[in-house]
């Protein structure tokens, strides 16, 4: 059996400072932390590396009770994760959400975001945006797509996603990494996928972790990431027109949480 192998680009840790860097930035970041999608963009446990290992090397998916579940070995206990359960250890709230939107609402939505290459192709691209609506979704893409390479590109799915929290409504993405793990079994490419999401599952099913030495460091963001965010690259034809003034942030969390990605931008102009 082929050694499976981390992504070092894939499952990152978000980075929601703001340093001096991230000017122009401010209200994405301030936006972000105060959605209840933070904790899974941001948990950064100690990743023990044969725990992940071993999980991955051991899981099926089985059909209990009607229900989907994943099942493995790990220090020999078992462990049973299963699309509530993701929801729970990650506790993201999202049992009501958005499977995905229909295609004529994604093209809809998308040129309110001021995408500048709507056609009816389903593949869509980060560089015909704003610089700051690339780092709102680069940052989840890295962070919680099962993707692990063309991070320019991004499926319905995603642009779903995307559209689903600048619009406050709900996305399953508790839907879409189970499943993304269920089919990760028969890839063919079958990698060590989401280890930061799965470390967490294990911490709540499994003792004795911390006596293994093997830990992976789990790839971050930097301050950099403006910078590069920033950078004007070949293929974004228009201008640059920021989402966000620059103005000073004078909503609250608690009017964050009530407001769309759009409301929240015109409050503050």
């Amino acid at each position: 059996m082929t050694t499976l192998k981390f992504a070092d680009t894939h499952n990152m840790v978000s980075f929601l400072s703001k340093p001096e860097e991230s000017d122009g930035f401010e209200h994405i970041v301030d936006f972000l932390n105060a959605h209840a999608i933070k904790y899974a963009l941001t948990v950064n446990p100690t990743i023990y590396t044969l725990c992940i290992e071993q999980f991955w090397a051991t899981v099926k998916a089985k059909m209990v009770n009607e229900e989907v579940q994943l099942q493995a070995l790990v220090e020999g206990k078992k462990v049973i994760i299963t699309e509530s359960t993701v929801r729970r250890d990650l506790q993201l709230a999202d049992a009501e959400g958005v499977d995905y939107l229909p295609n004529a609402t994604i093209f809809v939505e998308l040129t309110r975001m001021r995408y500048e290459k709507i056609s009816q192709k389903l593949t869509f691209y980060k560089a015909f945006f704003s610089p700051q609506l690339k780092f709102f979704i680069h940052t989840i893409l890295q962070c919680l797509s099962a993707k692990t390479t063309a991070w320019n590109e991004f499926s319905s799915i995603m642009a779903s996603a995307i559209i689903c929290l600048a619009t406050n409504q709900k996305f399953n993405f508790s839907k879409y990494i189970f499943e993304s793990m269920v089919k990760n079994l028969d890839n063919a490419s079958k990698f060590l996928m989401y280890p930061r999401v799965v470390q967490v599952f294990l911490n709540k099913q499994v003792d004795g972790m911390s006596k293994h030495n093997g830990i992976y460091v789990t790839p971050s963001h930097t301050k950099k990431i403006f910078g590069n965010i920033k950078r004007v690259r070949k293929g974004f034809p228009g201008s640059i027109t920021p989402l966000f003034s620059t103005s000073g942030i004078r909503a609250c969390s608690e009017a964050l949480n009530k407001m769309n990605l759009f409301e929240y931008t015109r409050s503050l102009s």
